[in-house]
């Protein structure tokens, strides 16, 4: 088979599974990333071309939140001004460390995530909300210092920033969704502008995942039933299980 078509074969399934992953039980960016450095891209295209995709994912997602009244835009587009900030920073130091040292950093990262995922995550609801100034004020810190992380490196965003939206800022734990996907999408355009600039965005391979991950997302949106998430922990253990053991051999 030839290797660009391969490469194609590898990143849009594991993004269509990502998508699925993400409208189970979030998450999907601890798929989408590794299955652009296991087809074969260098990290720091790896992760600009994951950008691609994720907008285009996030902006559906966006939209659908946004008809459906889960999005209080005055706090959300305060916030994403922040996070259009923090991920720019995070993306340009991204760029300043050598491939190989970013693989590094990524063998002590790895087990720390799967920990994470095996362990699980919950969400909280205060019953005592915040006036906005004070939600404003944790929303826009938040959004800027995840959105660092986010420029940086990226899988798991989502789900920090709606841990600390609901568990900290006091929203409503639909409106921490939807203000978390107005700040994912703005990290994720800031991101992608820097990558596009600095020539690491493989395009015509990102919209192409792109695509896929909105039917990903579509798909699992549609199929998800009670206890379907029971799938989402193992899926995302072998992905990030086969990509560490890439990044070992690379390294080693």
């Amino acid at each position: 088979m030839n290797t660009e078509i391969l490469q194609y074969f590898i990143v849009c399934a594991l993004v269509f599974l990502a998508g699925f992953v993400d409208s189970v039980a979030g998450g999907g960016g601890l798929i989408s990333l590794p299955a652009y450095m296991i087809a074969g891209l260098p990290v720091h295209s790896a992760i600009g071309t994951n950008k691609v995709s994720s907008a285009m994912g996030t902006t559906v997602t966006v939209c659908r939140y946004s008809k459906s009244g889960y999005i209080d835009w005055k706090q959300g587009t305060g916030c994403a001004v922040f996070a259009l900030a923090g991920s720019a920073i995070g993306a340009r130091t991204a760029l300043l460390i050598d491939d190989k040292v970013f693989k590094i950093i990524m063998l002590f990262v790895l087990p720390l995530t799967a920990l994470y995922i095996m362990r699980g995550h919950t969400f909280s609801e205060s019953t005592e909300p915040y006036n906005f100034g004070k939600t404003f004020a944790v929303g826009s810190t938040a959004a800027f210092v995840i959105g660092i992380y986010d420029g940086f490196y990226g899988p798991g965003t989502g789900t920090f920033l709606i841990l600390v939206l609901s568990g900290v800022a006091h929203m409503k734990l639909e409106e921490a969704n939807g203000i978390a996907k107005v700040i994912n999408l703005a990290t994720n355009i800031a991101a992608l502008l820097v990558y596009l600039r600095s020539g690491k965005v493989a395009m015509a391979l990102g919209l192409a995942a792109g695509v896929f991950s909105i039917l990903g997302n579509y798909i699992g949106t549609a199929a998800f039933v009670r206890g379907g998430a029971k799938i989402v922990k193992p899926i995302m253990i072998t992905v990030i299980a086969i990509f560490f053991a890439k990044v070992l051999f690379e390294i080693f």
